[in-house]
């Protein structure tokens, strides 16, 4: 997982660096196969356009959406602890997205007067753009760095190393995303992000837990329809990468946990008949009424499985942080 550098944009204290320079080339390579398995798949990273990262945000105000509130509520009360524990010089954020979050940790390392540099990670050039002007406002002598790309392909190699920065990182995953992962996904990525970081980094990881399913089921399924339309928003992207024809108003929203594999799948279903051509990809495909595309999976874990996930990386854990009804957890590890 070699990054190219395409090019990069610097501002004051703002750099921004678009990382694989056949970007285009290896979504549509991906698009292909994954269009053409027995059940066609959409990667949730085509999610993440500006539209999508802007519907999600709202998703994560929402009631039933219980991970958002819950982690930062978790991340209020752990933040000055993880900050004297790691004493980071620089926070990696991994799908940094708007960065709600972030800024409690960005407030307590402030504090501790180690923080220097932050690394956001993510597709979405405008929101990152964004983010990286609010955070310089706010935090006097930070510098930014912004990576732009697939953090499964693009994570390496990663800004801040002690031999630059002089001292310790602190790489975050937050909002539950590795459930979005499938197991291979999951193991390869951790191992990649393992081999990257020094012995004096850290690693800090939320993971949505197991709990009743009804509780999960109407996260994924707001009566205000926000998901619903994040997920249309889906086919809206893959036609602006792969010159297609997908009319969202043919396909409604599906989210059910499949407990064989405790997890969510959220997918698309057809409500009528419809042809897309996919121009790009040279690729038609035939729809009937009742067929589905999968266009996201979110694992959730007990304390076992996660302790397992992380282990086989490479990775031990340090602390485990949760909330009062455990619906949530964040989990702090280093190389073992």
């Amino acid at each position: 997982m070699i990054s190219q550098l395409k090019d990069t944009a610097a501002a004051g204290d703002v750099r921004l660096e678009r990382r694989s320079a056949d970007s285009r080339e290896s979504d549509l390579e991906e698009l292909s196969r994954s269009l053409r398995e027995p059940l066609p798949r959409i990667p949730s990273r085509f999610f993440y356009d500006d539209v999508g990262s802007e519907l999600f945000e709202q998703i994560c105000e929402l009631p039933e959406y219980y991970p958002t509130r819950t982690e930062r509520a978790l991340l209020e009360r752990i933040a000055p602890e993880i900050a004297a524990t790691t004493r980071a010089e620089t926070l990696i954020e991994i799908g940094s997205g708007a960065a709600t979050k972030t800024r409690l940790l960005l407030d307590a390392l402030a504090r501790e007067g180690t923080l220097r540099l932050y690394v956001p990670i993510d597709v979405a050039e405008t929101t990152t753009r964004r983010i990286a002007a609010e955070l310089t406002e706010e935090y006097p002598g930070l510098a930014v760095h912004g990576i732009l790309g697939n953090f499964l392909a693009d994570l390496l190699p990663l800004p801040g190393a002690p031999a630059d920065s002089g001292g310790p990182r602190l790489a975050i995953f937050l909002g539950g995303t590795i459930g979005n992962l499938n197991p291979e996904e999951a193991a390869s990525f951790l191992s990649s992000l393992h081999a990257a970081l020094a012995p004096d980094d850290a690693f800090l990881l939320g993971v949505d837990r197991t709990k009743p399913i009804a509780r999960i089921e109407a996260a994924y399924n707001d009566s205000a329809g926000v998901t619903a339309a994040f997920n249309l928003n889906i086919l809206r992207e893959t036609n602006r990468i792969a010159e297609g024809n997908f009319d969202p108003t043919g396909f409604r929203h599906r989210a059910f946990f499949d407990v064989a594999h405790s997890r969510i799948e959220m997918r698309l279903v057809a409500t009528r008949a419809q042809r897309v051509v996919l121009r790009a990809l040279d690729l038609t495909l035939d729809f009937h009424p009742g067929d589905e595309i999968l266009t996201e999976i979110s694992t959730k874990y007990d304390r076992p499985r996660a302790e397992r996930l992380l282990a086989a990386a490479g990775f031990s854990i340090t602390s485990w942080f949760t909330d009062p009804e455990d619906l949530f957890a964040l989990i702090l590890a280093r190389r073992a």
